[in-house]
């Protein structure tokens, strides 16, 4: 065993002690982060060329500073976003709504499918689908300055529409025209603070973490907002909490206007995100 993986086995114990709930991973991922190799080569790394940083960002770590933020980027499905203070890293959890997203907008057979993305953060749902569904016209929306620093730089160069404003209130242009809407939007009851992981509590924003006594503020007014955009027979397409299985499909009611409303669980078979179709006249 080489000097840098005899470090990591320690500070796999370090992170392990103070909580963090993927010690083994994130050791090795700040280990190759210093060391400017692949996960897989930190053992072709010489003794001689081991870097004492490596302890500073294991400190860091140690405090439930997101890993992400330690290392600048996030990993989404088949994208590398630039993240940190100031916006929501995104979760593996909401690849799998992505995945969703994606079959739901091939099955209809439109040649090219508008696509709204409300609350986008760092951009990561918005820049999959542009990239997994080449001839989509993709739109995204964002209130917060502070996450937009970062979305313009994940979406610089990219296809996709971006604009700042009110999610509630986003692309009047659209009314009627859009197959798909997407969001992953603040959904934490704020009398759950005090259970939430350090990583997101303390170095996530605010706004895109709680909403409302029951978490579930925005996603009403959202359900307004797709029912306004979407075109008959368009898809709505909503992450929640696991928590909250059972409680947003019946946001989506007959009398609202939509058809089909339906919850759907994640890789981990926990209930994780809400679909609906826009009834048709």
């Amino acid at each position: 065993m080489n000097l840098l993986l005899a470090e990591v086995a320690q500070a796999t114990q370090r992170l392990a002690d103070a909580g963090v709930p993927s010690p083994r991973n994130d050791a090795e991922e700040l280990a190759a982060f210093v060391h400017g190799v692949k996960r897989g080569q930190l053992h072709s790394v010489k003794d001689a060329d081991f870097d004492a940083r490596y302890w500073e960002v294991i400190a860091r770590r140690e405090q439930r500073e997101p890993l992400q933020h330690i290392t600048g980027r996030a990993y989404f499905r088949y994208l590398e976003l630039q993240v940190g203070p100031g916006v929501f890293v995104p979760r593996p959890e909401t690849e799998s709504v992505v995945g969703w997203a994606i079959d739901a907008v091939r099955a209809m057979d439109v040649v090219e499918p508008c696509i709204v993305d409300l609350c986008t953060g760092s951009g990561a749902i918005a820049l999959a689908l542009a990239q997994e569904v080449p001839r989509s016209r993709v739109h995204a929306v964002e209130l917060s300055e502070d996450a937009l620093v970062w979305t313009r730089k994940n979406m610089a160069g990219s296809r996709v529409d971006l604009r700042q404003g009110d999610a509630l209130t986003a692309f009047p242009d659209l009314d009627g025209q859009v197959d798909l809407v997407i969001s992953n939007p603040p959904y934490i009851p704020l009398t759950e603070w005090e259970y939430v992981a350090p990583e997101a509590r303390d170095y996530d924003p605010e706004l895109a973490l709680f909403s409302g006594e029951d978490g579930l503020d925005l996603i009403r007014g959202l359900e307004r907002t797709a029912h306004r955009l979407l075109r008959p027979g368009g898809v709505v397409v909503i992450e929640h909490a696991d928590t909250q299985g059972g409680q947003v499909p019946w946001i989506f009611t007959e009398e609202r206007g939509w058809a089909d409303a339906a919850d759907h669980p994640d890789l981990n078979n926990r209930p994780r995100f809400a679909t609906a179709r826009k009834a048709l006249p």
